[in-house]
């Protein structure tokens, strides 16, 4: 075979190889796009999920009935959610007794570092543990943090991306208004 052909046919073969590889990209970006869409916003029902929090009690999204749900998904490494977590424990304990339950879920992989954050911050609203990340996948959770507030009836109300002041008065008004 002359060179000239060979190298010609090389190149039909890279390009459709490129073009096939082109389309399963966009594909598989539409797919991922499509699972983004399914994000759980104001005004949706929140996905029911079970957890056992770090001293053994199981609750889940209905068993809040009653009273608001703060939601908040966040993990050790994250430095936004190391900032927040000072205003979240004085959020918790002015709040606790009014019907608001902060319920954070840690998607850390390892255990103890899921506990060594909670042991620096002091923290003492309930906590769990979901390395799997079973339930911020049902509410397609994967910025950091991350949190809903939930009304009694299972409603999320807000979606709050990032790093939150838990104790700006207007912001304390705004759930206290709920209650």
């Amino acid at each position: 075979m002359h060179p000239a052909p060979a190298r010609a046919s090389l190149l039909v073969d890279r390009t459709l190889s490129m073009i096939i590889l082109g389309g399963l990209l966009a594909a598989t970006a539409v797919v991922w796009d499509a699972t983004r869409d399914r994000s759980v916003n104001a005004g949706d029902l929140g996905p029911e999920f079970s957890v056992v929090t770090e001293e053994g009690k199981t609750l889940t999204r209905s068993s809040f009935g009653g009273k608001v749900l703060v939601l908040n998904f966040w993990a050790s490494w994250c430095a936004p959610c190391r900032e927040e977590t000072p205003s979240m424990e004085l959020f918790h304990k002015r709040l606790k007794d009014q019907g608001v339950v902060l319920l954070g879920i840690s998607v850390d992989k390892s255990a103890d570092k899921y506990k060594g954050f909670l042991k620096r911050f002091g923290v003492t609203f309930p906590t769990s543990h979901d390395p799997a990340m079973k339930v911020s996948d049902s509410y397609s959770t994967y910025r950091y943090p991350e949190t809903y507030i939930i009304n009694r009836e299972g409603r999320v109300l807000e979606k709050i991306v990032g790093r939150k002041n838990w104790t700006d008065p207007n912001f304390i008004k705004s759930i206290e208004g709920l209650l």
